[in-house]
């Protein structure tokens, strides 16, 4: 029998919609700069070649109508509205014709953003992990299986700030959609039971602050909620 200098962190998982089984987490991949006009907002080109990747570690999954704490190292709080996908079958250079059939099921995410050390880091051509890879950083609403919503390729997904819209607009706006991406990302990675996809957001991102309440909703899907509370005492 292993012995442990301290306890194993629990595994992370995520509720199903209409069932009592949960959805335990692998790994979390991000899909950067994946809407055109989210692009140009950040003064940037949108890869339209590939996607590229970013990455957040598990333990920093948050559960829709949490509430957390305003982040450390930060005075410029983001908001991200995503589509997210879970994988349900391994695979591994997946053909396009066939990427949709290792999907088990769709979910609300909300890519957190600690925005102000992501720009420093680009500037400086340095790793996201500090901006992108924190506590609380990646929140997940219950997740709808594909059995019951089928493959959401449209629809509109929507954030509003303490009741005010601020990101509005299509999934069919996507540059790269979920097959491409599936395909992309399994040349690279062997894909398992357990990997989410988080699959970029639109424009509209904007910095939250501590009371905020974050309200959002994919059409078709679902939706998520989040609170801000009050930056944690040292």
């Amino acid at each position: 029998m292993t012995k442990y200098l301290f306890a194993p962190p629990a595994v992370a998982s995520v509720p199903i919609r209409g069932s009592d089984e949960h959805f335990p987490i692998r790994r979390i991949f991000c899909v950067g700069r994946n809407y055109e006009a989210h692009a140009r907002e950040m003064g940037l080109e949108a890869d339209r070649e590939a996607p590229f990747y970013f990455t957040k570690a598990s333990v920093h999954y948050v559960p829709s109508g949490a509430t957390v704490p305003y982040p450390p190292g930060t005075a410029n709080y983001h908001h991200e509205m995503e589509l997210v996908v879970g994988i349900g079958k391994a695979g591994f250079q997946i053909p396009v014709g066939q990427s949709l059939s290792h999907v088990f099921g769709y979910a609300c995410g909300l890519d957190m953003t600690r925005r102000d050390l992501q720009i420093q880091a680009r500037e400086k051509k340095l790793a996201w992990d500090l901006a992108k890879d924190f506590e609380n950083a990646a929140v997940i609403s219950e997740l709808a299986s594909a059995s019951e919503i089928g493959h959401p390729c449209k629809g509109k997904i929507e954030l509003k700030v303490n009741g005010d819209i601020k990101q509005s607009s299509e999934l069919k706006l996507m540059i790269h959609h979920v097959p491409a991406i599936i395909t992309h990302l399994s040349r690279f990675y062997h894909l398992q039971p357990g990997d989410l996809i988080f699959t970029g957001t639109p424009e509209g991102v904007g910095p939250v602050a501590a009371g905020d309440r974050i309200e959002g909703m994919i059409e078709g899907v679902g939706e998520i909620t989040l609170n801000i509370g009050a930056a944690d005492s040292p």
